[in-house]
Order: structure tokens, then sequence, then C-alpha cells
């Protein structure tokens, strides 16, 4: 965490909006930094990915994809997203700040947790397990550095569509990066397969395991052991699950037909806390680590250029005193942890109060009352007596709207309690959900008189944007129109079409007009015209049998053999045969009779020659009699008999006649 690569980035401002205060976490492929949103003046957590990751196309493709999917999610058990981009040296994501850090941080220090604790967890982590799956989205890394607490003990599950992202990415990871995953990693992810919604109920289950037991099941002294130890075991209901090892086996058994769901996880956990006491408070690790870097920082946070006046080095320098601070912030134990809040000394659950109240900033609030006090003295008077008056109505700290619906935030605000004013304005923006709250003014944790308005930012959705015109594009090429448009890719469906050539696009939906920044456009793709099937024409003309044919878009070709059964001029059958199926415009040949073969005149010929004028009328040459080398004198049958195909003819010869 103190490391020179870490500290150089503190005092940056990303997209021209979010700077970067002071350090979070790190893992395997990113950092994680305390930062402020100079726009919408509030906390967030910065996710700035590996720089080699900035030159891999494939990652980056993937990671816009997904990190538009992930914006989408709207869930109160999932990590929101707020915004994403690229800068030269890598991507980043911008995340909600959450106070209360993550379980890894608790386990690390050697904390079991109750099973009713852990059911609550896997309660929370299986209700937002449910939505992404019901959305199509897998996480495919759950593991306890992922599941992050705000500062109420509400779960979050962070880093949805990053595991996707990173597993196309040419970049490997350092070594011992893959093992935090092959501990929580399901069967089917060791083998390879397909993946959907049950892996991730695997690796809660695998974590919920853990929580209560202190160790991971099959965990073995190299990852390879790790990894084939699950791949034909269940998870057994170790003793110290008590009410929760049958549901934890049901999850973690390693054929997925066989698994729950995360529904049923969450069903079956639900049934199981009738059994449990009310869980304790979570030991939360929460923040406090960051109490002393934020005392240091400038007093203006909504100022993108003051890590340059403060004595850093402009944008790619930390604030005064940053560094010194934050070299005291310890490494998380795991290497592998995406988002790591802590470790850090245990708050009081819930936390006494927000974690950016430093001393400096308790100072700065001291001043409006001794300035108060100052003015009742001296001025005297009405003045003074306004002042006494005003001193007297009550404040109260403005509750925390961000991300709550329209209409409880409006009712938290102005609740009877605290008789605040609550005025909403209403804003396009992109990455959230339409009626959601983004931003209030004050803050959260601000100290306001009654009566005093409190401004809520209220979504109308993300921006929209104009449909892109996908017509006579291929599939590829409409895929690429859609997501430069700041869409996504939605589902892919196939018909026939007679006049569309293969691959091209037919439909898409929706079709016209503007539609939210990030929503899914459907799209319809031909597949060409359908097959057609060959029409049994024996029996039948030549002529027929090419009407027949051209009617449903096929050519004829004739072709002529001798038939015992079939009278000459009919037709004997096609190539393919009826029934087969074939493309449209393809060449269907048609065999026409000759009807039952006649022996040739043969008098006068070699017997060569004779052989092969046999051979023409479907003849075989039988036995020869006479001088060799002579010519034909007779044969049996007689010329013009009519023989069966394939029918042996004798020779009888003589000397030059």
């Amino acid at each position: 965490m103190a490391s020179a690569r870490i500290v150089e980035h503190l005092g940056r401002v990303l997209g021209d909006r979010y700077r970067l205060l002071a350090p979070i976490g790190t893992g395997a492929s990113s950092h994680v930094f305390l930062a402020d949103d100079v726009k919408l003046r509030r906390r967030v957590a910065v996710k700035v990915l590996h720089p080699a990751l900035a030159d891999d196309e494939a990652f980056l493709r993937r990671f816009r994809a997904e990190a538009r999917a992930a914006a989408a999610l709207n869930h109160p058990n999932v990590m929101a997203v707020y915004d994403w981009g690229e800068e030269a040296d890598g991507p980043y994501l911008v995340c909600e700040l959450l106070g209360g850090g993550s379980l890894r941080a608790i386990l690390d220090r050697g904390t079991r947790l109750s099973q009713s604790q852990a059911l609550r967890i896997g309660l929370e982590a299986a209700t937002a397990l449910d939505y992404a799956s019901r959305r199509g989205l897998v996480h495919r890394d759950i593991k306890p550095a992922n599941l992050l607490f705000d500062e109420e003990g509400r779960l979050r599950i962070a880093d949805f569509g990053l595991a996707r992202a990173l597993a196309e990415a040419s970049w490997t990871e350092p070594s011992g990066a893959v093992l935090g995953t092959a501990r929580y990693a399901s069967p089917e992810q060791v083998k390879g397969s397909s993946l959907d919604g049950k892996a991730d109920v695997y690796s809660l289950a695998v974590v919920l395991f853990e929580a209560v037991t202190g160790r991971v099941p099959f965990a073995a002294d190299t990852t390879v052991g790790t990894l084939l130890g699950r791949i034909e075991r269940p998870i057994d209901a170790a003793p110290e699950l008590g009410r929760l090892g049958p549901v934890v086996a049901r999850a973690g058994r390693p054929d997925p037909a066989e698994r729950l769901d995360a529904m049923a996880f969450g069903a079956a956990l639900q049934a199981a806390a009738g059994d449990l006491p009310t869980p304790e408070p979570l030991p939360l690790a929460g923040l406090a680590s960051l109490d002393e870097t934020l005392a240091r920082l400038d007093p203006d946070p909504t100022d993108p250029g003051a890590g340059a006046r403060t004595g850093g080095a402009g944008n790619g320098g930390p604030p005064a005193g940053v560094a010194a601070a934050t070299v005291a912030i310890p490494a998380p134990a795991d290497p592998t942890v995406a988002i790591e809040l802590g470790p850090s000394p245990a708050p009081t659950y819930p936390p006494a109060g927000p974690p950016n109240l430093s001393r400096a900033g308790r100072r700065r609030r001291r001043w409006p009352i001794v300035l108060l006090v100052l003015g009742v003295l001296a001025g005297g008077g009405a003045a003074g007596a306004w002042a006494v008056v005003s001193a007297r109505v009550a404040s109260h700290l403005v509750p925390d709207t961000v991300n709550r619906p329209e209409a409880e935030a409006v009712a938290a605000v102005e609740a009877e309690s605290l008789k605040f004013k609550a005025r909403v304005v209403k804003a396009y923006v992109n990455g959230t959900t339409a009626g959601q709250v983004t931003a209030q003014d004050p803050a959260r944790g601000t100290s306001l008189k009654e009566g005093r308005v409190v401004t809520l930012t209220v979504s109308l959705g993300p921006v929209p944007v104009q449909v892109p015109d996908l017509r006579g594009l291929t599939k590829d090429a409409a895929t690429n129109a859609i997501q430069k448009a700041g869409f996504v890719a939605g589902k892919v469906s196939f018909r026939n079409d007679e006049n569309a050539p293969d691959g091209q696009v037919l439909e898409w939906a929706p079709k016209e007009g503007m539609a939210p920044t990030g929503s899914a456009i459907d799209i319809t793709v031909s597949s060409g015209p359908a097959p057609r099937v060959v029409p049994d024409v024996s029996g039948g003309s030549y002529e027929g049998a090419t009407a027949a044919l051209g009617g449903i878009g096929l050519e004829a070709s004739r072709v002529e053999a001798y038939s015992d059964s079939v009278p000459q001029g009919q037709v004997i059958g096609t190539s393919p045969g009826s029934g087969a199926s074939v493309k449209r415009g393809s060449t269907v040949k048609v065999t026409v009779s000759r009807g039952q073969p006649v022996v040739p005149f043969l008098t006068g010929l070699s017997v060569a020659d004779a052989t092969a004028k046999l051979a023409a009328a479907d003849l075989k040459l039988g036995n020869v009699y006479g001088p060799p080398g002579g010519k034909v004198f007779l044969s049996t049958p007689g010329a013009g008999a009519k023989v069966k195909t394939g029918a042996s003819v004798t020779l009888v010869t003589l000397f030059a006649l």
C-alpha cells in the first residue's frame, strides 16, 4: 500500500472529475482509492486497474460492456457502479464508498461468525445473486474480499462483470493471484464448463463454510490440489455449521443439476432462520485507518486542482502529508483482495458517525458557534436577540438518501423528527434507474437547522440517445454500431429470409427514436433462404419434374439410364433423393428411363468394339466362341432382343467375313 506506484496516484484527477485522496486497498489486478467526485460533491471509491490492461483490446471491449451491465444493476445488496472510464495508463471504475469493510478483513482478524451471522450474510448475498442471475449475469468470483458492508452492516457484492472481463485479458495476474479464486471456484469453473448462476451459489457456500468454521473445504497445499478436491466431492455439513449444514451441503454439490440455485438457496436459509437466534452485529472492519489521512487533505474536496497547490506533484503526486499518512495503512492480508476496506480496528456497530469526521473537520464546525456567541455579545439589541432565537432552533443530521427511491428519500428528509423540506430536481444520469436519488445537498451527516431545504437530485434514468440504424449491416457490424452508440447488444435471434443473405440484420428493437444509454438492443439476423425439400417426381415426365423443381427454386439436370421396370421417357428418380433438404438454387439430377435394354447389332465388330457397345447398352460380355482375333459372326441373344439390365451376351467369332 505504501509503494511508490500507489502513492504517485494520490492527487490525480481521473476523467476531470474524480480526485484520488487516499488508498483503500489493493489486489492483483487493481488499486482502490478513496476519491472525491468534484461534480456531485460526494466521496466515492475508485478502482484503478492494472496499467498492462490498457493495451489489451479484448479486455477493454469486455470491460466496457461489463461496466455498462454492472452499472445497470440496482439492488440494495449489489455495490453501485456510478461511472467508468479509461486513462492512458488503464481503465477505472467508480463505485459507491462502503465504510464497513469486507468479510475478508473480518475473517483475517481470526473472527469466526456465528451461524446466525453467516445466515444473514448468505441470505443478503443470495438475493443479490438471484437478482443478477435473472438478468443473465454471473459474478464468477464470489469470495470474502468481494463481500463488502456499508456503515450499517448491510452487505454489498462488489465487482460484478470484472471477473469475466479479466478472464478474456491476455495480461496475466501476478503469481499467487489465482489461488484466491481457486479457494472458492465451483467445480464447473475448474473443468472449464459453461457457467450459470449456480456457480456463484457454490462459491457462496464455500464462503459461508469458511466464515463459520475458519477453514475452506478441500483446501490443499497447492492450487491444483485445491481444485481437484472439489470436482467430484460435495461440501460436507461440518458440525460447526449446525442448522446451516444441510443448506450449505445442498448448495455445495459438484453437479450443478443437483445444486440449489440462488432463489432456492435464499429460501432454504430463510427456513433455517426460524431455528436460530437473532444475529449479533457484525464486527465490521470499517475505514478508521483513513481518519488521519482525511484530516490532512485540502479542505475543499471539490477543487480538482487542489492536489497541485498543496505541495504535491500536480495530478501525478499526492497532497502534502498524504504520503506519510498512507504509509501507516496496513496492506490487506490476502493478495487477491479486489476491494479491501481495511484491515483496521473494529468500530462499534453501527459506527458512531460518518468516517470523514476528522479532528480538523470538528474544529471547523465549532466556528459557527463561536461567531454566534460573539455576535450576541457585540451586536446587542434586535440583532443579538435574533441570533439567540436562531441558536435555539434545533439542528439535525441530514439523512443518507443517495440510491434510495424518490418517495422513500423524500419521506426520510421530511420525517417529523427532522422537519426538513425536500426539494426535488430531476435529471438524466447514466448508470442509474428512473426514480433513484443520485445526489443530495447538503451531504449526509451534515448538521442542519429545522426547516432548511435538502435538495435531492432524482434520476430520470440514463441519458436518452438515438438508436442507430442497423439496416443492411452484418451481425458483427451491428454489434459494433450498438456499442459505439452507447448501448449493449441484447438477444440475437435468427430466421430464414428469401431476400436477405445469411448474416444480415433483418430487425432490431427498439428500432427508432431515443432509448436510455446502456440499454439493450435485440437484433434478428437472417439465416438466408429456407432450405428446400426435394419433391418425389418419379413416374412423371422430365418436363414435369423440371417444372416441379423450378417452382421451389431448384434447377433440374437430365440424366438417362436403362430400367427394367420404368417405361422409356418416365422419371426413375432424383439425386439427391426425394425428401432431402438442399439450399435454394441447388441442382438436382433427374434420371429418365431409356426403357429395357436391347441387344445391339454386333456382326462384323471386333470383340473389343462389341464389348464397348454392349456396355453402352448397360449389358455385359458373356462367353466368346471362335478363333481369337476374329470378327463377331452372331450373338446370343440376337440383335434387337430385349433383355434385363446387366444381362450377359454370348458372341461367336469367325475370321474376316
